[in-house]
């Protein structure tokens, strides 16, 4: 029975499709680990916002089971937001691209201006205990 086994899951790892498979186990799992009677309350605009960039770039990067799982888990809606939409939101002056808006706002904290180079502080800060 191992020998049957593991050929299969060899042959489901071939094809790509035991990834699919474990994700949308878990996406199963945690949708009836959910409890319905518990009203979750409204999305804060902020969420939709942060979620709507973290779709974009799981779709880009194709992450397809862990979008899936993020869309069920926040209830954030199924159809994406306009990407001029969130710029204007965001209130971004990033050129128009192909690559998600995330990318864009890391770049650009990432690169200070001539200026800023000796007094910028970094964004985050890793304290090690």
């Amino acid at each position: 029975m191992s020998d049957l086994t593991s050929v299969l899951r060899e042959t489901l790892e071939r094809q790509g499709v035991l990834d699919e498979i474990k994700g949308r186990v878990r996406a199963e799992v945690f949708k009836a680990l959910e409890d319905r009677t518990i009203e979750r309350p409204k999305l804060p605009s902020e969420n939709i916002l942060i979620n709507e960039l973290i779709r974009e770039y799981l779709e880009f990067n194709g992450y397809h089971h862990t979008l899936s799982t993020l869309l069920h888990e926040s209830k954030q809606p199924q159809q994406p937001l306009d990407k001029e939409f969130l710029r204007s939101e965001l209130r971004l002056s990033l050129q128009p691209s192909n690559v998600p808006l995330l990318y864009g706002i890391v770049s650009h904290l990432s690169e200070p201006d001539q200026e800023e180079s000796e007094t910028r502080q970094p964004l985050v800060t890793i304290v090690r205990k």
